[in-house]
């Protein structure tokens, strides 16, 4: 076990392809000091398994949200759906994963349209929101903005952070922090590692999105939270701080955006 505590601020463990072994996946991200867990939520049919995995896993608490490329999942009655599953469990934390993807769709409307209703009800629970941003960076910003300037921009995280330094700043501005995933290992990700570096010590969180983005060495297979060790470890290198150094303000900081115990 590290001697630092660790929290993975973004996982899907829902998924199928953890069905099998969860239990030892829970074991090793305890043995790797990982004392909390966020999972993110991509629409609502999710939401009774993944409460189901926090009665199970005590140190797990989750989002309600619609993800932008899940946009068929929204209708008239999911605001209220999803505001109904945070008032009644106290283990929902944030709304999300919302935002806007144009890298693998190109309905920017139809995004809005679910992305606005759940910033309005993040801002009327005071809840969080976790914000997947990706090829958005001008809409995504220019809508934030707008809210700010207005008093009508939730906190919350940019999750999965593969932006430049100068977005990461505009994002900073608007109150939000910054995450960073396997991705922050890769080799080429130069522009994410001059993010990890420049990141204020107070503003950054570590995540796995496993199943997904495996950190170097484990590109290519099934990820998991007890990786996110190696994602801290690499975001240490960047900062020529000490792992427990950031270890410490990632789980500060943590806790702090998302009231974690």
């Amino acid at each position: 076990m590290t001697s630092a505590t660790l929290i993975d601020s973004h996982c899907h463990i829902v998924f199928r392809n953890f069905d099998d072994d969860l239990d030892q996946v829970a074991a090793r991200w305890r043995k790797a000091g990982v004392a909390s867990l966020l999972h993110a939520c991509v629409e609502p049919a999710e939401i009774p398994a993944i409460r189901a995995l926090a009665d199970r896993f005590p140190e797990l608490r989750y989002s309600v949200g619609v993800h932008p490329l899940d946009t068929q999942h929204w209708n008239h009655q999911t605001q209220t759906v999803l505001r109904l599953a945070a008032l009644e469990d106290s283990r929902v934390v944030a709304i999300g994963e919302l935002g806007l993807d144009l890298f693998r769709d190109s309905n920017l409307e139809q995004q809005f349209a679910v992305l606005r209703p759940q910033l309005d009800l993040a801002l009327e629970l005071d809840l969080p929101v976790i914000i997947h941003c990706r090829d958005a960076f001008d809409p995504m910003v220019m809508e934030l903005r707008k809210r700010h300037k207005e008093g009508r921009c939730p906190r919350g995280v940019m999750h999965c952070w593969g932006g430049t330094t100068v977005q990461m700043e505009a994002f900073l501005e608007l109150g939000f922090y910054i995450s960073f995933s396997g991705t922050v290992t890769f080799p080429k990700a130069e522009a994410t590692h001059e993010c990890a570096r420049k990141v204020p010590g107070n503003r950054f969180l570590v995540e796995t999105d496993c199943p997904f983005l495996s950190p170097v060495p484990r590109r290519g297979k099934r990820n998991e939270p007890a990786y996110v060790e190696a994602v801290a470890n690499r975001v240490a290198e960047l900062r020529g701080e000490s792992f427990t150094s950031v270890a410490t303000s990632s789980t500060a900081n943590a806790r702090r955006l998302f009231a974690l115990p």
